[in-house]
């Protein structure tokens, strides 16, 4: 019941939805906008690529070679080709690490490139059903604060999330897949009929990065279908398809 069994298009939240639909899944596409996801896009859009780090581990993540590089979009935009990054994050990273235990394909989904891992994720899937996760927030969690002061929530379901979400599974839709689950279905819906650059300015999490200064950040990730990048994970490392 939990897996949406009998709907190839799925959506369920956070590591207990990877747990969910891992299993039953031919692909798993992790949607963490605001901003593990979006910064995945910019660097594999580039021609680099991105470990994701689980948040426990990221006391031993490597530090990047320009200390200008961070999780934050912005600052990744002239990163050169070739570079590989390692990008811890609460949510996006640590879901990428869960997911690829379950032995499905997984890829890396946002605003920015929903059209393209869309068109990826049904080629992959070879007929399978897809499974898009939603990261969410953790409440207590603050990516403007030091990595070693910042605590670990619970899930905070998040705006940004569900529309990157409903992109993707919007963009399948219109390719004729189906049958879509309630919960995928409603996610798409919500995409079709939201004016994204405002609700990603003015929900939580965008007013939160706005207000410490990161305006920038929440425009590149509002940007629809601005990339035709697909990150899958591959060995440990989110790489062009």
């Amino acid at each position: 019941m939990f897996g949406q069994e009998g709907s190839r298009l799925r959506l369920e939240w956070g590591g207990e939805g990877v747990s969910a639909l891992g299993g039953s899944c031919a692909v798993l596409v992790v949607v963490d906008v605001l901003s593990f996801s979006t910064a995945v896009d910019v660097v594999v859009a580039r021609g680099g690529s991105v470990r994701p780090i689980r948040w426990a581990d990221r006391a031993g993540a490597a530090k990047p070679a320009d200390p200008s590089w961070s999780l934050r979009p912005s600052s990744l935009v002239d990163v050169p080709a070739g570079v590989e990054l390692e990008l811890p994050s609460p949510n996006g990273a640590t879901l990428c690490d869960a997911a690829a235990a379950t032995g499905a394909i997984v890829l890396a989904g946002c605003l920015r490139n929903a059209g393209s891992v869309a068109g990826a994720a049904a080629d992959l899937a070879a007929g399978g059903p897809i499974g898009v996760i939603p990261a969410g927030e953790r409440w207590g969690v603050d990516i403007t604060t030091s990595r070693e002061t910042a605590t670990f929530g619970p899930l905070r379901p998040a705006v940004e999330d569900l529309l990157g979400a409903g992109a993707i599974l919007s963009a399948l839709r219109q390719q004729g897949l189906g049958p879509t689950s309630t919960e995928a279905s409603i996610a798409a819906d919500t995409h079709d009929r939201t004016p994204i650059a405002h609700a990603l300015t003015t929900c939580v999490s965008g007013r939160e990065l706005i207000a410490a200064g990161h305006a920038a950040d929440v425009h590149l990730a509002s940007q629809v279908n601005a990339s035709t990048a697909v990150p899958r994970l591959t060995n440990g490392t989110l790489r062009p398809t």
